[in-house]
């Protein structure tokens, strides 16, 4: 079989079993090179994908989807999964309009056994698919696959803990690159790297050793110990915290040692209860730039493959990330209380530079967003004054601490939503649509969003200037390219801003889709329509003075929001105005995200789907105008 040729032959998980050792270590670098040509033109998380192909081709040979079941974390590292489950063709289109999803999805493959997208899910999956099996009588491996970024999350632990209670037979693969997105932190971190490092406790203990040889299977993992050498140990540790919670530990193993990882998954899979098998991989794995930047190459754009060099639009506007962490550094400069707050991602939410400026005053607390809200929630308390910075899609994880812990207390915390609204091409599980609508149901909640980025700049010196528990929620990528020079204001607090007068309707447009109106006004003109425009900047609480000024004057008003509808920023203006009793003689068009869940794709497309478009709203207005049905 030439080597060359050898991702071509795989159709399904079958062809992986007919293949050799040799065999497969080929095609994992046929697999690399495929994936770094096909994300050099998409984007999409690299460097993850490349550390967990021998990984992934291992658990295909040993186990058999879909009737077993493999689990995989967060799943950015499913990549490889979906190329030699049936995908591969289709793996040309991975997160791009219309094509694969960059995460499993269960309606996408029947070997996707559970859908993912956000952190520390996949030990409870796994555990509630074993009690199904064994409740069902039926009979099949399940395994979840989980990185040691994704164990920082107290609900992995969660896990773990219910689970060695339950016994149930089951497999936790550990994969430990020592990163998630950024530099791993906190004490599991450090714990993992002294079973990485440490010394085998004078490696296998005699009587550990005589129970295995007495034990079904038992000489199968001696094998699997054996096979290992070098400066990658196998242990098996009954002292560690795994073992506590009443899992076999079997590790660390090379992740890149094909032959190990087969021996190893082989004898775990006939181990009866919880098994964890700690696999020691390096991100990036294959491709030097991925190896030496694994946090830029964790989830990348288009790249130039020679040079690793991200492929960018020259002159593109600054972005609001970018924005948000150069504003908070100069309001840090003249206030020493505010400190700031992420949920392992510095690079992703701006705060890289703050940590290097203030190290003192940051703190990276893991994949932990419960925990970051109110261990800010605590620093408030105290007299700090925290921003926490946290992905829309993400902050929806701490939903309880925000309302349980600053909301109900009225602790000023400035929660800054990176990622607000339609985030492209990382799909359904990453937009940030819901959060006006959670956000505004909360009592002492205040809830702004910019519609440019020196808007954010404002509004994030007003947040901190309040008392008061306060939202900022702003898109992802650049801002509209406006000048960001001018000195810092406060914003009134929930008042709007006037942005074009008009005559036949109102736009009522919150954050960035006030662009959107604007065009769509102009529009509107060319069609004998007079189209006023308001920038609402706060979606709680809202200038109601202002907005029953307009439904008196105009009769006719659009909300437009890139949120949900449901409970969004639209159904704040008509409760506001019913409560006013001025919905007898004002109509009104709610445009927002309908009730569904957006896939992913190119902004421009998912926004033209939903109508959302500037020609979009300004067709469905004019025909609003005219009394036609939508």
């Amino acid at each position: 079989m030439s080597e060359k040729h050898i991702l071509d032959t795989i159709n399904s998980p079958e062809d992986i079993k007919k293949l050799s050792v040799k065999e497969l270590d080929c095609l994992a670098e046929e697999i690399r090179s495929y994936m770094i040509q096909v994300l050099s033109r998409n984007g999409g998380h690299l460097a993850p994908n490349l550390g967990v192909v021998e990984l992934t081709l291992a658990l295909h040979k040993v186990f058999s989807t879909p009737k077993d079941k493999i689990i995989f974390d967060v799943g950015h590292q499913s990549y490889i999964h979906k190329i030699i489950t049936g995908r591969r063709e289709q793996f040309k289109t991975i997160r791009q309009y219309g094509g694969l999803s960059g995460f499993p999805k269960r309606n996408e493959s029947e070997h996707d056994a559970f859908g993912t997208g956000h952190s520390s899910t996949s030990i409870s999956a796994a555990l509630g698919m074993a009690v199904a099996r064994d409740l069902r009588h039926e009979d099949y491996e399940v395994v979840a696959v989980i990185g040691d970024g994704s164990m920082t999350g107290g609900m992995a632990f969660e896990a773990l803990n219910n689970a060695g209670d339950l016994h149930k037979k089951m497999i936790v693969v550990l994969n430990d690159n020592e990163m998630s997105i950024s530099k791993n932190v906190g004490a599991m971190s450090d714990y993992l790297y002294h079973l990485r490092t440490g010394e085998t406790y004078n490696k296998i203990k005699n009587d550990i050793e005589a129970w295995l040889k007495n034990m079904e299977f038992g000489t199968d993992v001696l094998k699997a110990i054996r096979r290992l050498k070098g400066s990658v140990k196998y242990l098996m540790v009954p002292t560690s915290v795994f073992e506590e919670l009443g899992f076999t530990y079997l590790g660390p193993v090379d992740g890149h040692d094909l032959n190990g990882l087969l021996d190893v998954l082989e004898a775990a899979k006939h181990i009866d209860g919880p098994v964890l098998v700690h696999v020691l991989t390096k991100k990036g794995k294959g491709y030097k730039p991925a190896e030496e930047h694994p946090n830029t190459f964790h989830g990348t754009g288009p790249f130039d493959i020679a040079t690793g060099k991200k492929i960018t639009v020259p002159g593109a506007p600054i972005t609001y990330t970018k924005v948000f962490g150069e504003t908070l550094m100069q309001l840090a400069a003249a206030d020493e209380a505010i400190v700031g707050i992420t949920a392992a991602m510095p690079d992703g939410t701006g705060l890289t530079d703050f940590a290097k400026k203030y190290p003192a005053r940051f703190f990276d607390v893991g994949i932990a967003e419960q925990h970051a809200v109110t261990a800010a929630a605590g620093m408030a308390a105290a007299g700090l004054k925290p921003v926490a910075a946290i992905y829309s899609t993400f902050l929806q994880r701490a939903y309880d601490s925000v309302l349980h812990d600053i909301c109900m207390q009225k602790l000023h915390v400035t929660l800054c939503l990176d990622r607000a609204g339609l985030v492209g091409d990382d799909g359904y599980t990453h937009h940030g649509v819901f959060d006006y609508a959670y956000l505004r149901s909360m009592p002492n909640m205040t809830v702004m969003a910019p519609k440019d980025e020196d808007e954010l700049r404002h509004m994030l010196n007003t947040a901190l200037a309040m008392e008061s528990p306060v939202a900022v929620r702003y898109p992802r990528g650049s801002g509209l390219g406006v000048d960001i020079s001018s000195t810092l204001e406060l914003l009134p607090l929930g008042k709007a801003e006037v942005i074009r007068e008009g005559r036949d309707i109102c736009f009522w447009a919150v954050g960035s889709m006030v662009e959107n109106a604007q065009k769509a006004a102009e529009l509107l003109q060319e069609c004998g329509i007079d189209a006023g425009v308001v920038n609402m900047r706060f979606a709680k609480p809202l200038d109601e003075e202002l907005l029953a000024q307009h439904a008196e004057r105009y009769k006719c008003l659009v909300t437009l929001e890139e949120g949900v509808l449901s409970g969004g920023v639209g159904s704040a203006v008509l409760e506001c105005l019913n409560k006013k009793g001025l919905l007898t003689n004002c109509r009104i068009l709610n445009l927002g995200i309908p009730d569904v869940f957006v896939p992913q794709g190119d902004k421009k497309y998912l926004l033209r789907d939903l109508m959302l478009d500037a020609a979009s709203v300004a067709e469905q207005t004019k025909r609003f105008v005219k009394g036609e049905e939508r």
